[in-house]
C-alpha cells in the first residue's frame, strides 16, 4: 500500500521532513561556497537576514517556494538542482 511517503532508494527508508530540509540546506551551502559567496553576501543580495540563510543551510527552516526560487536564481542554479529528489 502506498502511504504517500518519500523514500530514499539508496538506503530503503522513508525520507523525513527534517531529512529533506537538511539535504536542501547542504546543497545550498555547497553551491554558495563553490561560488565564494558568504552567508552575509547572499543574504544581502536576497534582502534577507544572514541568520535566516544560516538556518536554512542547517535545515532549521523550511523556505517557501518563492524563497527557493530566489535562492536558486541568485546562485544561478535551477530550483531542481537544490532539491534532493
Amino acid at each position: 500500500m502506498h502511504t504517500g511517503s518519500l523514500y530514499d532508494i539508496s538506503v530503503g527508508k522513508a525520507i523525513t521532513h527534517r531529512d529533506m530540509l537538511q539535504k536542501f540546506g547542504e546543497k545550498m551551502q555547497k553551491a554558495r561556497k563553490a561560488q565564494g559567496i558568504s552567508q552575509e553576501e547572499l543574504a544581502e543580495r536576497l534582502s534577507m537576514h544572514r541568520t535566516y540563510i544560516g538556518m536554512i543551510e542547517r535545515g532549521e527552516r523550511n523556505p517557501t517556494i518563492r524563497t527557493l526560487y530566489k535562492i536558486a536564481k541568485e546562485l544561478k542554479l535551477s530550483s531542481g538542482e537544490l532539491l534532493p529528489f
